[in-house]
């Protein structure tokens, strides 16, 4: 049985920080890419950022370029978004999700978490 249990949200005032975890069990997160979407209130969920099973690639929405990290931590099968320069209009749900295959540009998201709950007061 997959499950991804994401971690560490929270309230955070405008333009501070925060890293959000994904742990896995069930899959082994080099052998799948993985990615976060968030889901922002009264608006459709949003595919922020995506990384290769091996990390080499990533990917990130308009929205969040330059701003939010993602990665893995291959030996603890986790995956993480480092989060700086947080905006009110980053306040949302955030969801880990691993996708059907090891390249992003090429898969489906087919596993998901519960999300966790990220608020930026202005």
């Amino acid at each position: 049985q997959v499950q991804l249990v994401e971690s560490g949200g929270g309230l955070v005032q405008a333009g501070g920080s925060l890293r959000l975890s994904c742990a896995a069990s069930g899959i082994i997160v080099s052998h799948y890419a993985m990615g976060w979407y968030r889901q922002a209130p009264g608006q459709q969920r949003e595919l922020i950022a995506s990384i290769s099973n091996g990390g080499a690639s990533t990917d990130y929405s308009d929205s969040v370029k330059g701003r939010f990290t993602i990665s893995k931590n291959i030996a603890l099968n986790t995956v993480h978004l480092q989060m700086n320069s947080l905006r009110p209009e980053d306040t949302g749900v955030y969801l880990c999700f691993g996708y059907d295959s090891g390249s992003w540009s090429m898969g489906r998201p087919k596993y998901w978490g519960q999300g966790t709950q990220v608020t930026v007061s202005s």
